[in-house]
């Protein structure tokens, strides 16, 4: 009855997300829905700058205390609406407060570590245990595994609280102003062509964020090459 207790908070995140998941309430920030009721959107923005911005915040804080995928459209749709600076602060409270909401969760959970760990926190065990903070700040920088899931590993982990607000906040808003500039230029590229079709990747406003999201995402697999490479080096020879 102790375990279940702890876990319950956890167990109403994962059953809120999927909730939200099979309500079908993500497909309203689809691209085909967003350029369907664009005036109307931007025009209630206009008239509700900022609770149209704490309602998303909101909504984006939900969807990241759950964990559930398909966050990545709400996080586009907040660049479409409010453009890249305010659709990235924006996102990065959301991300940053759901994150925590679900970290919290999770360690109350997991209580003191003595527990089994998920099988995905215990790959990331040894490399925390040698470098906490770099280790730490890559996984936040470098999306090599889904935002929820490196959260629920890093709660398992004991990570400090400091340690992971800072990362989640700093390594999330690097992915945050290139999604918000693919969800703005989707918006931009739109308003010259007004029809949403493959030909808007081409846009350079879509193409160019587009671009550097997907370098960012082969970045693991560089510095893993780098470092194979470095560890295999032979040592200097001394004359």
């Amino acid at each position: 009855m102790k375990r279940l207790r702890a876990a319950l908070p956890l167990l109403l995140l994962l059953l809120a997300g999927i909730v939200l998941y099979a309500s079908g309430a993500l497909d309203r920030f689809s691209p085909q829905h967003l350029v369907a009721h664009q005036h109307e959107l931007h025009a209630h923005i206009a008239e509700h700058p900022w609770l149209s911005r704490l309602a998303f915040i909101g909504l984006l804080t939900l969807a990241m205390s759950t964990g559930i995928p398909g966050t990545i459209v709400i996080i586009l749709a907040g660049g479409f609406a409010f453009g890249v600076v305010d659709g990235t602060l924006c996102s990065s409270a959301g991300l940053t407060l759901g994150s925590l909401i679900l970290y919290l969760a999770s360690r109350y959970a997991f209580g003191a570590g003595t527990r089994p760990p998920p099988p995905f926190a215990a790959r990331l065990h040894h490399g925390f245990e040698r470098h906490p903070v770099s280790y730490t700040l890559f996984l936040r920088f470098v999306p090599v595994m889904p935002f929820g899931a490196v959260t629920v590993g890093l709660a398992w982990l004991r990570c400090p609280m400091w340690l992971f607000l800072g990362a989640s906040w700093l390594g999330g808003t690097v992915s945050l102003v290139f999604e918000c500039s693919i969800g703005a230029g989707l918006g931009e590229a739109l308003g010259h062509d007004g029809a949403l079709d493959a030909g808007l990747l081409l846009h350079a406003s879509v193409l160019l964020p587009m671009g550097a999201l997907a370098l960012l995402a082969l970045l693991p697999l560089l510095i893993e090459r780098l470092t194979r490479r470095w560890r295999h080096l032979p040592p200097p020879t001394q004359d």
